[in-house]
């Protein structure tokens, strides 16, 4: 079993698991591309550890509904997150924002486009996270 996504105009607009020979038994058959959920940033990893495995990426990312599909280069992107952000086109085919993501700081970030700028979250009392107590 593998997956594919069906591609209409350059858009993902269904992935789906099944056998080549059914997807070969489609009339729309030339729409469906094989993709892999191990690949993500032009890197193949296990299955079962998440590390790079070193084995061959296929097409840059998997393929995600509403996502990309760069028949030139043979390759799969989600679309763009923000107009300012640029895809790294020929290497890793992921969206950077202008400005890299802050160091960990145990603060946790969100892209501001008006500013162009990594916001810290603020987070109100209320919305803190607490304990659950798990009754038996």
């Amino acid at each position: 079993m593998a997956h594919y996504a069906k591609v209409q105009n350059g858009i993902v607009v269904d992935v789906t698991v099944a056998e080549e020979d059914f997807i070969q038994t489609f009339a729309d058959a030339q729409e469906w591309i094989q993709t892999s959920y191990n690949t993500y940033g032009n890197v193949h990893y296990d299955p079962v550890t998440g590390k790079p495995d070193g084995k061959p990426a296929l097409r840059g990312n998997y393929a995600m509904i509403g996502g990309i599909y760069d028949a030139v280069n043979d390759v799969f992107y989600p679309p763009q997150p923000f107009p300012s952000w640029s895809i790294n086109a020929g290497t890793n085919w992921v969206w950077t924002a202008p400005i890299p993501y802050p160091e960990p700081d145990g603060k946790v970030y969100f892209w501001d486009e008006p500013t162009l700028s990594w916001v810290p979250m603020e987070w109100k009392e209320e919305e803190k996270l607490t304990p659950v107590e798990i009754l038996p």
